[in-house]
């Protein structure tokens, strides 16, 4: 326990405690397919706001993205472990309320990517592992401390640049404190440090799995739940990661995201029969670098939503309306983001085939010009939900794409999509997945991106591992080759095991 407190001490925020260097994991396989599958059904946990509309992502087969938010207490019963691994999700340390949970994972990768960032270049294979340790520390039934260190290594050919995101030899992941409690039959806490956040649409505001180091805030947040309501407040400042030890990952004074959602839980009689969840919600992010066309500085960009999603009978959507304003370089900022998802589950048993489509509109314009900037931004959000490649983000977009997942064996997924890509406005540029643009291709006056095809498939080994492969190739149009890109085909596979 001393040293525990003693790397508290040492980290950039308060409180924090770290699971030992043998502990390993991965991500749950139904966060890594989530911009192609249904939403998993998330375990319960010791509030009455369902947990599946909570704000704290999706949780499957009890494992979640931000392991905080895993419940192992059913581990209490020395009868329903069957290894020393379940022994690790619970361990008491004084009464049943005060115990330890430590998580681990351990992924290792492999990417090879045709004609990269989309030039007629020799191809990029990256090798990829990530080590994660966890330690949830519970004082009683109203503090805990929360700790994660993590790893990730990268080699391979024609890497270009390592950004801190792929390449790490050590960072301080998360690291943080909450205080929790019931008052007139609501739950209320507050949370503070260096923390995951994924309440908001898929797109919007996720950890980001595909990276091998998760994205991470700093700041505190804050909740109140009852069974049909909640609110939830936060104000982060984003983390700019070096590529050493965790003394070169600092907090990011350019960049403050701050904002409210309220959650409802629709009845359940709504379309004969539903479990739909229905959130408002307003952000704010502050970015003193923020770049457009020619010219970077400080741009302030509110965020007006209304986030639609759950299920209604065999149909699962995720529907979301957001209206951008704020100001970029003295100019207003006058945006929209609209993003509908859905699927239908042909037939009755939850691993039936599933069908559907998405459809997104991101507004674009003015990045190159004077006047009103028109460019839709998601501020965090999942940045492979267009191409495995991040090759595409919601910024002078349009979107569609039928989809198909289907279940041919027990332990297999697979999930295969189209995607249909044009600019909102011709005048402006294609944009990445990072928010840069496909330089000159601001130039032409082409609407359509690219065609893309994408598969995967997920075998699920055990609870523990399972097995990943994605394929996508992207067919670049006119607004690409105009501009002498080219088209580019993306494979991936990798491991995963966790605890």
């Amino acid at each position: 326990m001393k040293s525990l407190l003693r790397l508290c001490a040492a980290t950039p925020l308060v409180a924090s405690a770290i699971a030992p260097a043998a502990a390993f994991a991965i991500e749950p396989a139904a966060a890594a397919a989530a911009q192609l599958a249904d939403r998993g059904n998330s375990s319960p946990v010791a509030q009455d706001y369902p947990s599946a509309g909570d704000g704290d992502g999706v949780t499957a087969g009890g494992y979640n993205q931000s392991r905080w938010a895993e419940d192992w207490t059913k581990y209490r019963d020395p009868r329903k472990r069957d290894d020393i691994l379940d022994r690790l999700k619970y361990i008491p340390i004084g009464g049943d309320d005060v115990y330890l949970t430590l998580s681990g994972e351990f992924r290792y990768r492999v990417n090879l990517t045709t004609n990269p960032n989309l030039r007629d270049r020799e191809a990029q294979r990256q090798d990829i592992n990530r080590i994660v340790g966890g330690a949830d520390l519970h004082l009683g039934d109203h503090v805990r401390l929360y700790g994660e260190l993590a790893h990730a290594g990268m080699s391979g050919r024609n890497l270009g640049v390592k950004t801190g995101l792929l390449h790490n030899d050590l960072v301080v992941q998360q690291s943080f404190a909450d205080v929790t409690g019931t008052v007139g039959g609501v739950d209320l806490g507050v949370r503070y440090g260096r923390q995951t956040f994924a309440d908001g649409p898929n797109l919007m505001v996720v950890p980001r799995d595909n990276n091998t180091i998760f994205f991470v805030y700093n700041g505190v947040r804050a909740w109140a739940k009852g069974k049909a309501l909640r609110g939830d407040v936060f104000d982060f400042k984003t983390t700019r990661l070096g590529v050493g030890g965790i003394g070169d990952d600092i907090i990011d004074d350019n960049r403050r995201f701050s904002g409210a959602t309220v959650g409802t839980v629709l009845p359940k009689t709504l379309l004969g029969g539903s479990n739909l969840y229905f959130d408002p919600f307003f952000w704010r992010l502050r970015n003193s670098n923020a770049t457009w066309g020619t010219r970077t500085t400080e741009e302030v960009r509110q965020f007006y939503g209304l986030h639609l999603y759950g299920d209604a009978g065999p149909v699962n959507l995720d529907w979301t309306v957001n209206y951008q304003g704020g100001e970029f370089d003295n100019r207003p900022i006058s945006a929209w983001l609209v993003l509908l998802q859905q699927t239908y589950r042909v037939g009755k048993s939850r691993s039936a085939p599933r069908v559907g489509f998405h459809f997104d509109y991101a507004s674009g314009g003015g990045a190159y010009g004077d006047g009103t900037l028109r460019n839709s931004l998601a501020p965090f959000g999942n940045n492979i939900y267009y191409s495995y490649q991040l090759y595409a983000t919601p910024t002078n977009l349009i979107a569609f794409a039928p989809s198909a997942t289907f279940q041919p064996m027990a332990k297999l997924r697979l999930a295969t999509e189209y995607q249909l890509s044009w600019r909102d406005n011709p005048n402006d540029a294609v944009y990445r997945a990072n928010g840069q643009a496909f330089a000159g291709t601001q130039l032409g006056n082409a609407r359509k991106i690219a065609d893309t095809i994408r598969l995967q498939a997920i075998y699920t080994i055990s609870p523990r591992v399972s097995i990943t492969a994605r394929y996508e190739h992207l067919i670049a149009g006119p607004a690409l080759t105009d501009a002498n890109y080219k088209s580019s085909d993306f494979l991936a596979g990798w491991i995963s095991f966790r605890f």
